[in-house]
């Protein structure tokens, strides 16, 4: 697999390693421990056999994963996060406290005041 030059901006750099909505979705099913590819394809029912070997592959590229093959019949291959992978774990959990703040369209209570991140998300004067 040939690889570009990774950006030097750290937001491009990190969009570029976790390119698509299947990479972080496979990384937090990595935070949990090792799985098999087909764990893998169970735990992410509508990602295909192509976007997963593709994605692991790129991740063992960049070395957010190790990928351990045994010799047994039938072969057994284990998926691993590497350190540098599994430190991605405080970004996903800051990326789902952020998302769980965004209020949702369809549903009106969602939308209600106070519903933020914070004291600063109230109106000047709430107390």
């Amino acid at each position: 697999m040939s690889t570009n030059p990774l950006p030097e901006c750290g937001v491009a750099r990190f969009l570029t390693l976790l390119e698509g909505p299947w990479a972080t979705l496979i990384v937090r099913e990595l935070l949990h421990g090792p799985h098999r590819f087909t764990e893998l394809r169970a735990a992410l029912p509508r990602i295909s056999p192509h976007t997963l070997t593709s994605r692991l592959r790129q991740f063992e590229t960049y070395g957010l994963v190790t990928r351990t093959a045994y010799a047994e019949i039938p072969p057994r291959v284990e998926y691993r996060l590497t350190p540098l992978g599994e430190s991605l774990g405080p970004v996903l959990e800051s990326m789902a406290a952020w998302a769980a703040s965004v209020p949702d369209p369809a549903d009106p209570a969602s939308a209600s005041p106070g519903r933020g991140i914070g004291p600063a998300s109230r109106a000047p004067g709430d107390g």
